[in-house]
């Protein structure tokens, strides 16, 4: 029998796909050494940055003194977890503004660039979506500093807008330091600055959907909109649902250089979230447990959200960010 007749008996060498049952894990690290080999710098750097640090969520179960030796501090099991458990006032505020600035972003951030990628896609000239493409990935590589500063002199009392309202006699308009719409102006600022480079994964999962479902829509009399709705989202239907679950995860992370850059401003009130709550009591206040304890709940958070959401996916068939 020939190599063809082997293979497709399934008894011919292979040279790819699942191992065989019964193969050592020997054999299966000299068969992928070279992809090994490929992932172990994002490795060494995941595990130095992210996973080596988790170690100091000790701090949260110490009265910590930045001035003694790792784990010398003084135990002080949860008193830190106090300011949670018994509601202080600030950390009641810094979370109300978190979750109401999540929610937001959930409804009103996550879709924008969704909607746009779906734009983009249906522009018939590829030359002109690729320069509609290199304008919007601009804002994405600018700081927030910079964002910041552009949005101060457009929309700040001495800025573009309210310049143009004097020379016209018109009345300015309080934008940049009002705490009612500080919500609106960081919401608009996310946007601007990441809705275009965030189309970059909808674009490529859009480019899979196979042609010939439109043009089977086609022949059958389907409208634009009904193409939309039956063959184009359900195509991107499980990058979106992965790309959400791994949001909410990240969900009470609202941008915290974005936040504190603007947060003299506005005042506290408006403007505590649970980062910057960490940060002025911690690194300012030097209350590094309490700080840790918030931050060591805020991950914990994270993660539940995460499994949760994860679960639901897979009870809609989808299959999240893993398989159970």
């Amino acid at each position: 029998m020939n190599r063809t007749g082997l293979a497709a008996r399934g008894t011919g060498p292979r040279t790819g796909g699942p191992p065989r049952p019964g193969t050592t894990w020997r054999a299966r690290l000299a068969r992928d050494k070279v992809l090994l080999l490929m992932a172990a710098p994002g490795m060494i750097l995941l595990l130095l940055f992210q996973y080596v640090p988790l170690a100091g969520n000790v701090i949260a179960f110490q009265g910590y003194l930045p001035f003694l030796p790792f784990g010398q501090s003084p135990w002080v099991g949860f008193d830190n977890f106090a300011v949670i458990i018994n509601g202080d006032p600030a950390f009641l505020n810094a979370l109300r503004n978190t979750l109401v600035l999540t929610l937001v972003q959930v409804v009103l951030v996550f879709p924008a660039p969704i909607a746009l990628a779906l734009l983009m896609n249906s522009m018939l000239s590829e030359r002109l979506k690729r320069a509609v493409q290199s304008v919007l990935y601009l804002p994405h590589f600018l700081s927030w500093v910079i964002v910041v500063a552009v949005f101060q002199q457009v929309l700040g009392g001495a800025g573009l807008i309210n310049n143009l309202l004097r020379e016209h006699g018109g009345e300015t308009l309080s934008i940049i330091g009002n705490s009612d719409l500080f919500v609106a102006l960081l919401t608009s600022q996310v946007i601007w600055k990441d809705t275009g480079w965030a189309t970059i994964l909808f674009l490529a999962a859009l480019s899979q959907i196979d042609a010939s479902l439109y043009e089977a829509a086609r022949v059958d009399g389907a409208s634009r909109w009904r193409q939309l709705w039956h063959v184009t989202l359900p195509g991107i239907r499980g990058i979106v649902i992965l790309l959400l679950i791994l949001r909410l995860g990240d969900s009470l992370t609202v941008g915290f250089e974005q936040i504190i850059l603007q947060q003299d401003g506005v005042g506290l009130a408006a403007s505590e979230v649970l980062d910057t709550y960490v940060y002025n009591n911690g690194i300012v206040g030097g209350q590094w447990g309490v700080a840790a304890a918030v931050g060591l709940v805020k991950g914990v958070v994270g993660v539940l959200l995460v499994l949760g959401a994860n679960k639901i996916a897979h009870l809609f068939g989808e299959n999240g960010v893993y398989k159970s």
